[in-house]
């Protein structure tokens, strides 16, 4: 399945900002969804997922508080809400897929994952 990540951009810190994910000829309720970042010269890292069934969602403790992800079944995509947001949070944002027969699990490790988008810039200015 090939994962198109976008909304990305420039914003102020305390700002918001939404990503959403569309995945291409699949269906959204048939995996697991989990967002990822990459900071310049630092490690992938989790920042939230959601299960099949939209209900299970899981958060960095960095986040916790201030993102939300969520899923639009009728429109087939993905979303991070990101409110007060902080310079720190500059990195790039990947959504990724894990095809599961659980409606509950929300993994949080990237080797959970099967399939990953292309990645979006998130650059939170101070």
């Amino acid at each position: 399945v090939q994962l198109q990540a976008s909304g990305g951009g420039l914003v102020q810190a305390g700002g918001s900002l939404r990503v959403s994910c569309t995945p291409s000829g699949r269906t959204l309720s048939t995996y697991a969804w989990g967002w990822f970042r990459q900071a310049p010269g630092k490690e992938r890292e989790f920042v939230a997922s959601i299960s099949r069934n939209g209900v299970g969602t899981r958060y960095s403790d960095s986040v916790k508080g201030r993102f939300t992800i969520s899923q639009d079944n009728a429109k087939n995509a993905l979303y991070l809400q990101m409110n007060s947001l902080k310079p720190e949070d500059t990195a790039i944002y990947y959504c990724a897929a894990k095809y599961t027969p659980s409606m509950y699990g929300a993994p949080q490790s990237t080797e959970s994952y099967n399939f990953w988008g292309q990645g979006t810039q998130v650059t939170v200015s101070s």
